[in-house]
């Protein structure tokens, strides 16, 4: 089989915004092609923050039509104080997170010890019609220096002013009395208003550290 060896200088690897580059038949063997389906919005790093909120138009935040779904990834979230709970909210217009809610939530759980296992529904961390925040995990996080959970939530279509907005989350936690737990939480905001920002807190204390990376997922 025969090599082809390019000169370096024959390349022009200027891309154009919002592009990225592919392999053609061209001189240069370059184009501008459209990125890959899951883009970076905004990254947002805890220290010993009250809160951590995605809006909107607000510091590059994008959370619109622009994509039909959106992914939060949190990643080693720290609580300030012990036997606290992840929590988040959204927001359907005005100033409050306090958008109407139907959810459902289960989960599954090992000791350290390796005695201990279950599986099962969690009543306790559902909403019906409730406009609180909802846990992302069914069990509350410790407080310890190796202490964290991480996990992920979907967020669908949320500026459609006709339907519901469905979302859904899965988290590992390291619970405060040395389990783990995978939980599962899903539901809906019960507007037909558009969702237009979310914030994370904890049920109670400061997010002492960790990250939320925003992403937008586009159409298949």
């Amino acid at each position: 089989m025969a090599l082809t060896k390019y000169n370096f200088n024959s390349f022009d690897v200027t891309s154009a915004a919002s592009k990225a580059l592919g392999f053609n038949s061209s001189a240069n063997g370059f184009t501008t092609i459209n990125p890959g389906s899951m883009t970076l919005i905004k990254t947002l790093t805890a220290s010993s923050d009250s809160t951590l909120s995605f809006v909107d138009g607000s510091s590059d935040v994008v959370l619109d039509s622009t994509y039909p779904v959106y992914l939060f990834k949190f990643i080693n979230l720290h609580a300030g104080s012990d036997d606290v709970f992840i929590t988040f909210n959204g927001r359907d217009g005005g100033s409050s997170y306090d958008a109407t809610k139907t959810t459902t939530s289960f989960s599954a759980y090992h000791n350290e010890a390796g005695n201990d296992t279950s599986l099962g529904y969690r009543a306790g961390s559902d909403l019906a019609q409730g406009t609180g925040f909802q846990r992302l995990s069914t069990d509350s996080v410790g407080v310890g220096n190796d202490e964290a959970s991480s996990g992920e939530l979907f967020l669908f279509n949320p500026s459609s002013t006709t339907f519901i907005k469905h979302f859904m989350a899965r988290s590992s936690i390291y619970h405060d009395s040395d389990y783990v737990f995978d939980s599962f939480i899903a539901g809906y905001f019960n507007v037909t208003a558009a969702i237009d920002a979310i914030q994370f807190k904890m049920s109670s204390g400061n997010i002492d550290a960790g990250t939320i990376k925003l992403y937008g997922i586009k159409d298949s």
